[in-house]
């Protein structure tokens, strides 16, 4: 008897009738023999109805009080799901994630993971009960209410499969698996059966929507079985696996766009020890990732100091910033928001010379013009302006030959 995990994203649970469809989809796994564990997201667009709710409200509700609010989407769902599987003639029970419990740190509305106790779904599965997990949330060692981030349900689902040495994770949405690149910017991707969790992890992290990125992360490190189907039927998945298993010796495996990024520049700072720790210090404070940084050749005694932070974080990080442009006596600090990054992923890169040339080269013929470049043993990025974004992922996703039908396995 095999012991899986299913995870329901938002799209896939987004009213009753699709609730009733994923019931019936998981009380088949479990007449099939096995014993499964379902995590679900709130039903679909309900997580931003919420977040319009306190935006009526206030422009800054508290991290606490906003993780208070948007884990009742997913408490929703969890029981709707327990009825409707209960309703099929299975029994089930709703569990949030206060009831495990998922105890996190008390990083509000961006939690992170740091136990999972079993002991009550290990009980509740040895009773022939269908646990149903809400995705998404926690609670911080005081007691409170916390929320993994956007797409956290997929690292609650992980961290299960783990915590339990289940056989399989899978993971379903409204997409049938991993593409070579946004289908909807690039009409000649091509679907992945099987990527290493290091290629998929950077994917992840560069604006792929199909997994989240700590969650990847989870799976690798504790070598969980990941799939990712389709909730809405079809034969194709796609696998996610060690590196070594991955039989097929692309160059590189998928393109991505990022559209939530911006950049601070700080001019004219003394380059002198200690000053990049003085900029950044305050946002790691703050909980602010900072991505690609630039310091250009000291000149005088001074340089420029350029980095990336998420768009939604930079309204807080140019307060923090400027904050201390004034202390070090910096010339000024600049901010722009009106860029995207765009990257190419592949095992590859780290053995194969001449991508990032491929990659630049793909670029100044379209003449899009790079302003910041970042490179990595699984990844190439490049910052350009946000208008040149999707015709540069078409041109490199071309450079690499990714519009070719591959050879690439087609199982696991």
């Amino acid at each position: 008897m095999s012991l899986i995990i299913q995870k329901y994203g938002g799209s896939s649970v987004a009213t009753t009738d699709h609730i009733r469809r994923v019931a019936m989809k998981v009380a088949s796994t479990k007449i099939q023999g096995n014993k499964v564990a379902v995590v679900v997201s709130a039903m679909g667009g309900q997580t931003d109805q919420l977040l319009s709710m306190a935006a009526e409200i206030s422009g800054s509700p508290s991290g606490r009080e906003q993780d208070a609010l948007l884990a009742t989407g997913e408490q929703v769902c969890a029981a709707l799901m327990s009825i409707t599987l209960e309703s099929l003639g299975h029994k089930a029970k709703s569990l949030m994630g206060i009831q495990l419990p998922l105890v996190t740190d008390n990083v509000h509305t961006r939690a992170r993971i740091i136990k999972l106790q079993t002991e009550i779904i290990e009980q509740i599965l040895s009773e022939d009960t269908i646990p149903v997990v809400a995705g998404f949330q926690g609670v911080t060692e005081e007691g409170w209410i916390s929320t993994l981030g956007r797409g956290g349900s997929d690292t609650t689902a992980v961290a299960l499969a783990a915590a339990l040495k289940a056989d399989c994770c899978e993971i379903y949405t409204d997409v049938d698996g991993v593409y070579t690149a946004d289908p909807n910017i690039c009409p000649k991707a091509r679907h992945i059966n099987i990527i290493s969790y290091q290629e998929m992890l950077e994917l992840a992290g560069l604006g792929a929507r199909v997994l989240h990125s700590r969650s990847v992360e989870l799976a690798q490190k504790y070598q969980v079985p990941l799939v990712v189907k389709s909730s809405f039927g079809g034969e194709k998945h796609t696998w996610i696996v060690n590196e070594e298993e991955v039989m097929e010796n692309s160059i590189i495996k998928g393109v991505t766009l990022e559209k939530n990024v911006s950049k601070i520049s700080i001019i004219r700072v003394p380059d002198r020890p200690g000053i990049a720790h003085s900029i950044l210090s305050p946002l790691a404070e703050a909980a602010i990732n900072v991505d690609m940084i630039i310091q250009n050749a000291s000149i005088d005694g001074y340089a420029d100091f350029t980095f990336t932070i998420p768009t939604t974080e930079l309204e807080k990080a140019k307060e923090l910033v400027g904050q201390v442009a004034r202390e070090i006596n910096a010339r000024e600090m600049l901010a722009a928001n009106n860029i995207v990054k765009v990257s190419a992923v592949g095992i590859g890169i780290k053995t194969n010379p001449g991508v990032a040339s491929r990659m630049f080269k793909s670029l100044s013929e379209e003449n899009i013009n790079i302003e910041m470049i970042s490179t990595s043993e699984y990844r190439i990025s490049c910052v350009i302006e946000e208008k040149y974004g999707e015709l540069a992922v078409r041109a490199v996703h071309k450079a690499f030959g990714l519009d070719k039908v591959s050879k690439e396995k087609t199982e696991a």
